[in-house]
């Protein structure tokens, strides 16, 4: 009712299962903790958190200014309402490997199932824009080893993500994702890969689990679920859609309120009362207390 009925290690347990399946993970970015609900009720098998979002939603562009509490208080309030298992952008760790380990800390307390730390240089920017710089091996290696020292539960998943790609090239991307998995990294998240065949090379060089990030208005292509499997990819997110989404519906509302001076228009595109009750599991708290569930259905 009030919030998931699994515990955070019992979801991150099912998160590894997941990722050693052999079938593609699909984690839809829940930019809500309602979004999660839907998500769930959906099928799919677990939720992204984006960075990108969270800075969006606080009115703030994706370029590492948002702080570690506000990350694990929105990846708080989205993980607790599903049993669905969460993957958190953690950015470059919020610091130095000191920090880095903080952030694993507050991060497990927010119950995510796992998390990735990136390599470029604080304070970073989207990884699908041009003028990124990244770190050195060796200062990207200290995070991730960090990271995994820290982590208390040996089932958090702990994902290196590289940015190196699009600096320095795939060859580059391949030798520095080989470094982040002899450090300790549970999977490998190769920002911006330009083609199928990257991802190829990419599987081929690592043996632990591969993301791709199928971002709109961004440097890869979005290949469809199918191809990202016969590549060897094990998990896929789509980290900015659903926001997308409802701006999009969102603007096109307010045009039409601004037109028309009402939104009967726009009633039949929005999503029912009775299907928001629903995802709220209005009912639940009926059964808790009679007197607080008053709507009947129309």
């Amino acid at each position: 009712m009030l919030s998931t009925s699994t515990t955070p290690s019992q979801r991150r347990h099912a998160f590894r299962t997941g990722l050693a399946s052999g079938r593609l993970q699909v984690l839809p970015g829940a930019f809500t903790p309602l979004s999660i609900r839907l998500i769930e009720d959906k099928g799919f098998d677990g939720a992204y958190i984006s960075g990108a979002v969270m800075a969006a939603e606080l009115g703030l562009p994706d370029i590492g200014l948002t702080t570690l509490s506000e990350v694990a208080h929105r990846a708080h309030q989205i993980s607790r309402m599903s049993d669905l298992p969460t993957l958190v952008d953690a950015d470059t760790g919020f610091g130095e490997p000191m920090n880095v380990a903080r952030t694993v800390h507050e991060l497990e307390d927010a119950g995510v199932a796992g998390l990735h730390l990136e390599d470029q240089v604080n304070p970073k920017r989207c990884g699908h824009l041009d003028g990124k710089a990244v770190v050195d091996t060796d200062t990207a290696v200290k995070r991730i080893r960090a990271a995994v020292d820290a982590r208390r539960d040996a089932e958090l998943v702990i994902m290196a993500r590289t940015d190196i790609r699009g600096v320095d090239g795939l060859d580059a991307a391949i030798d520095r994702a080989k470094a982040l998995e002899a450090a300790g990294a549970d999977a490998i998240f190769p920002e911006a890969m330009a083609s199928l065949d990257e991802f190829a090379a990419m599987r081929a060089a690592v043996d632990v689990p591969l993301l791709a990030n199928m971002t709109e208005f961004g440097k890869s292509a979005l290949f469809t679920h199918q191809q990202l499997a016969d590549v060897g990819v094990n998990l896929v997110i789509h980290p900015v859609s659903l926001l997308r989404i409802a701006f999009g519906a969102i603007e096109r509302g307010l045009d039409t309120l601004l037109s028309q001076g009402t939104l009967d228009a726009e009633v039949e595109s929005m999503q029912t009362r009775g299907r928001l009750y629903e995802l709220l599991d209005y009912e639940a708290y009926n059964a808790f207390d009679a007197s607080i569930y008053t709507y009947d259905g129309r």
